[in-house]
């Protein structure tokens, strides 16, 4: 599908970003900020957006969703959203991490070290190459970088410390950017969705630590057959 209608959307931080694209073109798109209330504001948000554009729900060829990394509340609001809407639709959902949305902004096609701000004065790492991730996402330690084994040559690293590592790496340093949110996550699925043998996969929250909340002490229930 080469011009899709697609609705994107993204919760993984403290906001509720949306955009909505036609025919490669940005018809509508916001970024509202917000520490808490993300899935009272969410659908209220998509459909206003597509009201303004004439549009209804049966009108989207598919729907795209940030999955993080980032918070785990909000990851979840968005990704089980974009998972029912998919369902009930019809339609492919596109999951798109933080990572191809920073790259999307600096790496121009080539190599990319993308950084994460993440809990604990922590970093969240991927290495990507033309906008597709090339190592697994890791929590590290920031004093750590300086022997991460696949630090790319040349290229655009993004995020905390990027001018430490382009240093050594002879690349260029950019700092985290995470605004257009919608429209970039909109124009990452469109393409993926033009590219032949496009097939989606679910999206699934992207988590790269494990929850801080502990595990329910008591047992699971009895699923009766």
């Amino acid at each position: 599908m080469t011009h899709p209608t697609l609705l994107a959307f993204d919760t993984s931080g403290p906001h509720c970003a949306a955009a909505l694209i036609r025919g490669g073109e940005i018809l509508a798109e916001a970024l509202e900020p917000m520490a808490r209330g993300q899935a009272e504001a969410l659908f209220p948000l998509l459909e206003a957006m597509l009201e303004q554009n004439a549009l209804t729900w049966n009108d989207l060829d598919a729907i795209a969703v940030g999955i993080g990394p980032g918070n785990f509340t909000g990851i979840r609001i968005s990704v089980a959203a974009a998972r029912g809407l998919a369902l009930s639709l019809g339609i492919p959902a596109i999951g798109v991490s933080n990572f191809e949305i920073m790259a999307a902004a600096h790496a121009e096609g080539g190599n990319c070290l993308a950084l994460l701000s993440a809990p604990r004065d922590r970093v969240y790492v991927q290495q990507l190459t033309e906008g597709t991730a090339a190592t697994a996402p890791e929590l590290m330690d920031p004093a750590d970088l300086a022997s991460y084994p696949d630090l790319p040559r040349g290229g655009a690293v993004i995020g905390p410390c990027a001018e430490e590592i382009a240093r050594q790496t002879g690349g260029t340093a950019h700092p985290a950017d995470l605004e257009q949110i919608g429209p970039r996550l909109a124009r990452i699925a469109a393409a993926r969705m033009s590219r032949p043998g496009f097939a989606p996969e679910r999206p699934s929250p992207l988590y790269v630590r494990p929850a801080d909340a502990a595990p329910p002490s008591d047992p699971p229930p009895v699923i009766l057959p």
